[in-house]
């Protein structure tokens, strides 16, 4: 079996070799350039690790890896445009260092090459394959639609918020490793359990994020916290904060939520010290914690031999223990 920095390194190489040869090059150009940027490359290295639990070529499904990786890059691609965010992986992003229609043009061709590249897969597999890509796709567009949706409420609830990155975030992993066990000729079952351990994982990777986002070391999580709560960003932090809080903590909520003029590093501050004091950091790594040991309940019902799943393990708990 192939170790997590040997998968990485082929997805790399793979993706670099890629030929961009089509016209016209200020259409392609975008694209070679989000790829190169870059990324821990989970998803299409979880793809390689869940197919080696079975086989020893999982090279022979890199062009599948691929198409995770564009599509997801394709996302970053649209989020940065939506976000109007300047920098993606300490690069500018593509609207500022060409402009927004060319986003969105280089972005949907971004699109079409992951269906392209996932198209190589081998024919007998290819109808189930692509009808769960399919349904990743519908699904992730979905969950950025419930988050914009949630811009505009105040009464977001714990369970809509699971949901939306459940949507946005955790069925793209949960796709990747399903794909593998597919092409891998896995039993359905574990194909199954391997979807639902991706999907719980997810789940607690992207509630780290908001944990991180206010509790992370800035040195060590690359940029400056707090960016959620300045931009109002409704998180599981911020929702259970708003849900626990008494009289006062709320107005102080509303307050900072509403302001337009104010000094951003007194409202990171005051926001929280409003979550310290509420317990939301320990509610955040208990849920954290939940879902990664629901996880790992499905992946130990994957029927395999268990030193096959040591790989997919212990990256998976990397995952969990990162600071950025």
């Amino acid at each position: 079996m192939l170790t997590a920095n040997e998968i990485l390194e082929k997805v790399n190489s793979y993706l670099e070799a890629l030929p961009y040869t089509r016209r016209p090059q200020s259409l392609y150009e975008p694209v070679k350039y989000v790829l190169s940027m870059g990324g821990k490359r989970i998803r299409p290295s979880l793809m390689l690790m869940a197919y080696n639990m079975y086989k020893e070529d999982p090279e022979s499904i890199l062009p599948a890896a691929c198409a995770i990786e564009t599509y997801h890059n394709y996302t970053l691609l649209h989020d940065d445009l939506m976000d109007n965010a300047d920098m993606r992986r300490g690069h500018p992003t593509v609207h500022v260092r060409w402009n927004p229609n060319t986003a969105i043009l280089s972005g949907d061709s971004m699109l079409v090459l992951a269906f392209r590249h996932m198209m190589g897969c081998p024919e007998a597999k290819l109808r189930p394959v692509l009808d769960l890509f399919v349904e990743t796709a519908l699904e992730i567009g979905e969950g950025q639609q419930y988050d914009m949706d949630f811009e505009t409420r105040t009464d977001v609830t714990e369970d809509e918020y699971i949901e939306m990155i459940r949507l946005k975030t955790s069925v793209l992993l949960a796709c990747a490793l399903k794909t593998g066990a597919i092409l891998a000729d896995a039993p359905d079952i574990d194909a199954d359990n391997l979807y639902k351990f991706g999907e719980q994982v997810g789940l607690a990777f992207q509630l780290q994020d908001d944990f991180l986002d206010v509790y992370g070391d800035p040195a060590v999580f690359g940029k400056a916290i707090g960016g959620d709560i300045l931009c109002n960003k409704k998180t599981y932090m911020l929702i259970n904060a708003y849900n626990r809080a008494g009289k006062a903590q709320r107005e102080e909520l509303e307050k900072w939520m509403t302001a337009e003029d104010y000094d951003p590093k007194e409202k990171i501050a005051s926001v929280t010290c409003i979550y310290d004091e509420l317990g939301i950091d320990r509610l955040a790594t208990d849920k954290i914690r939940y879902y990664f040991e629901q996880g790992r309940k499905y992946l130990a019902a994957v029927n395999v031999p268990e030193a096959r799943k040591d790989v997919l393990m212990a990256y998976t708990d990397g995952m969990m223990k990162r600071k950025n």
